[in-house]
């Protein structure tokens, strides 16, 4: 009889917490006639898990690559069940009272979520600054990314398919791992709910593994790596956008604001932060091509688009557009100041032609460069 069920436990050292989490996975699986395992990804125990694990018929699977998303990746790998429930062996989840998920499961949804907000955060069981600032900001963020709605990205119990583990091709070693594995859920298309789960306290008397402000770093440079649009493309299109909008401006005249007088002494940021902001647009591109080709990312039809709207001759028209413009005006500043006999130059009137030649002639340049880079980085896709 094929197994349907396999509650997978990452372990280090949780001699104190092992014996009664294995006993409650048991315990689930006779009071609700589920035939099941429980594998206990070991990632190097030296307080004897091991054999509180072996005692109580769990298979034990060694796991030697260090890390919390490594230990996971080992035991589900190793599991031998169609549905995969994960959670800590700290205590702090009853694996006694799984129904909720083995019934999303069966329904046929590919990642079944708990979350600690809507089911109790019992006294003590969160650090106030988790329960308060990191979980709320970060689910957020990955919320408002990623157009997930997921209110506890980062409860550590929940179950998916052994199927829909292989198809979220999950790479990251440590605690980043619930945030890449509800990520690669969504951009896969998988679907994802979520149900409410109770959040006792940890039942160790050591501290636990999770290092606030590390993993919590780890989580949002996750979170920022994987969606360019953020990172990258976005403030692009402010830094051009303002940019552009200021410079005209300033070119035309200067601008007096509260009795202050903003003029080429300005102009100077105003340029810079177009040139900056095509590098920002430059990154989005070359960061998308470099995630999707080496399967960090699934292709999408934008993606496929993207080759259809822009290529090497586009670009190379456009960049030396740029750099006509550019020419132009650094050939009328000559001018202008030949007209003057070389003499002095009144600075306001000169940079106004300047500062515009000097950017247009790099941006020029650098959409240029570009066209090359993305052409080439573009060549797989040609071939496919």
């Amino acid at each position: 009889m094929n197994l349907e069920l396999s509650i997978v436990m990452p372990c280090l050292n949780e001699a104190e917490t092992l014996e009664i989490c294995i006993k409650k996975a048991q315990s689930f699986f006779e009071k609700h006639n589920v035939h099941g395992e429980v594998v206990i990804a070991d990632n190097g125990s030296t307080d004897g898990s091991q054999a509180i694990a072996e005692r109580l018929n769990a298979r034990v699977v060694p796991v030697p690559e260090k890390g919390y998303g490594n230990a996971l990746k080992g035991g589900i790998k190793a599991a031998n069940g169609t549905y995969i429930i994960m959670g800590d062996a700290d205590d702090s989840y009853d694996f006694s009272s799984l129904e909720l998920f083995i019934e999303k499961l069966r329904e046929g949804n590919d990642l079944v979520i708990g979350n600690r907000f809507k089911g109790g955060v019992k006294k003590g069981a969160m650090p106030f600054l988790h329960k308060y600032l990191g979980n709320p900001v970060l689910s957020f963020i990955g919320r408002l990314f990623f157009n997930i709605k997921i209110g506890d990205f980062h409860c550590g119990l929940r179950g998916f398919s052994k199927e829909a583990f292989a198809k979220m091709n999950l790479n990251t070693t440590g605690m980043e791992f619930a945030s890449e594995m509800i990520v690669k859920s969504k951009l896969n298309g998988l679907s994802i709910v979520e149900v409410p789960t109770i959040l006792h306290p940890d039942g160790r008397t050591r501290p636990p593994h999770l290092n606030t402000w590390r993993d919590g770093w780890r989580h949002l440079r996750f979170l920022l790596l994987y969606s360019p649009r953020w990172l990258f493309l976005y403030p692009a299109f402010l830094l051009i956008i303002v940019g552009l909008i200021l410079s005209t401006i300033l070119i035309i005249k200067p601008i007096t604001f509260g009795g202050i007088v903003f003029d080429v002494h300005t102009l100077l940021y105003t340029a810079s932060s177009v040139v900056v902001g095509f590098q920002f647009l430059a990154f989005y591109a070359l960061t998308k091509i470099f995630a999707v080709e080496n399967g960090l990312l699934p292709k999408s039809d934008r993606y496929n688009k993207l080759f259809k709207y822009f290529n090497l001759e586009k670009g190379l028209l456009v960049g030396f557009l740029a750099l006509a413009v550019g020419i132009y005006l650094s050939v009328h500043g000559l001018f202008a100041w030949k007209a003057t006999s070389f003499s002095d130059l009144k600075p306001a009137e000169t940079l106004r032609i300047i500062v515009p030649a000097v950017f247009t002639i790099m941006l020029g340049l650098q959409i240029i460069l570009f066209s090359f880079f993305f052409s080439i980085l573009g060549l797989k896709q040609k071939v496919n």
